[in-house]
């Protein structure tokens, strides 16, 4: 059955129909559709603000993106092309290489902070070229490392499961950050009295949050997210031969 009629529609499961104009190409609107959201966020992209921005009228984006859940589509998957992953895996470096593309995709979530808002709804995502050149990269990774082919996709799917859960919740701190107009250290330090404040009944809160105040917060989000992802990797080297 068609993925349409199944409920599932999306611009990777239809065919890539109309002609183009030479000065208006789906890859040009991709590209000024990005801007716009790295600029201004997921609120602000319309397709007639777009379409402003592009010197052309609404009607004409449509030729080539159906409507604007498409254009979210192309441009995640566009963000997906900075994922890196080593083209020559070897098994002696397997955790290094995987944590590298850990490290990579949280770093491609950060600078595109507005992702935290769409990966939930993205349910085709995974068609998409360059996810699937990142797929096909880090399973070759996986399995030239010892994981069964079987095995290796779910490996696949509890990295990114836990890079992406990690990286939207700073994504989305930052995105507050932003707004606020202050920088991550100064937030930081008006919040703490109310958090010390709140804590007051809560003994093990308590010590923790005294621990942690005058930390550097983004030195603190680095050390967070890499002692989970060497958790991870932990685990999965119990299931290798």
């Amino acid at each position: 059955m068609p993925a349409e009629q199944q409920g599932f529609q999306s611009v990777w499961t239809r065919p890539r129909t109309g002609r183009e104009q030479p000065a208006l190409s789906r890859e040009h609107i991709v590209s000024e559709a990005l801007r716009l959201l790295d600029e201004e966020g997921i609120d602000a992209l319309s397709m007639r603000k777009l379409g402003g921005r592009l010197g052309a009228g609404a009607t004409s984006l449509y030729r080539h993106v159906a409507n604007k859940d498409e254009l979210i589509e192309l441009a995640v998957d566009e963000v997906y092309g900075e994922i890196e992953v080593t083209a020559s895996p070897d098994p002696a470096t397997w955790r290094t290489d995987t944590a590298r593309c850990a490290h990579s995709l949280r770093a491609t979530i950060l600078r595109h902070p507005w992702l935290a808002s769409v990966l939930g709804e993205m349910g085709m995502s995974y068609l998409g070229p360059n996810w699937m050149r990142v797929s096909e990269a880090m399973l070759k990774l996986l399995t030239t490392a010892g994981f069964p082919a079987d095995e290796a996709d779910r490996v696949l799917g509890t990295l990114v499961a836990y890079v992406t859960g990690m990286a939207t919740s700073e994504a989305a701190w930052l995105t507050v950050l932003a707004r606020s107009g202050q920088d991550e250290q100064t937030l930081v330090e008006r919040l703490w009295p109310a958090a010390e404040e709140a804590a007051q009944d809560y003994p093990l809160l308590r010590e923790g949050y005294a621990e942690q105040r005058g930390a550097d917060p983004r030195t603190a989000r680095e050390e967070g997210f890499q002692y989970g992802l060497e958790r991870v990797l932990d685990g999965l080297a119990t299931r290798l031969p």
